[in-house]
C-alpha cells in the first residue's frame, strides 16, 4: 500500500489532535518523504556493493594485464639493449688491447 499526500496529511491532521503540534511536526519530520517502496534497503546496498566491487576488480585486474605487458616489453628492449651495449664495449676492449 503505498502512502500519497492525501494519506501523510490525515495522519498529520490526526497525530496533531492527540499528540499536540510540537511532538507531530518532530514525529513527521522522520519519517521518509517518499513511499517506502523507494526507501533503499540493507539488501539493496549490499546487491550495489558487489555490483560496484565486480566492476573495480574486472577494471583493477584489465589494468594491471596492461601495465604488466608494459613492463614486459619494456625489460626485453632494456636487456637486449644492454647487451648490445655490453657486446660492443667488450669488443671495443679487445681490440685496443690487441692493437696496444
Amino acid at each position: 500500500m503505498a502512502v500519497d499526500e492525501r494519506a501523510r496529511h490525515e495522519l498529520h491532521s490526526r497525530l496533531d489532535e492527540v499528540l499536540g503540534p510540537d511532538v507531530t511536526t518532530t514525529l513527521m519530520g522522520l519519517l521518509p518523504p517518499v513511499g517506502w517502496a523507494d526507501v533503499a534497503t540493507r539488501r539493496d546496498l549490499d546487491a550495489l556493493e558487489a555490483r560496484l566491487t565486480s566492476r573495480f576488480e574486472a577494471s583493477l585486474h584489465r589494468e594491471l594485464g596492461g601495465l604488466r605487458s608494459e613492463l614486459n616489453q619494456q625489460t626485453r628492449t632494456l636487456f637486449f639493449s644492454l647487451t648490445g651495449v655490453l657486446l660492443t664495449l667488450a669488443g671495443l676492449a679487445l681490440a685496443a688491447i690487441r692493437f696496444a
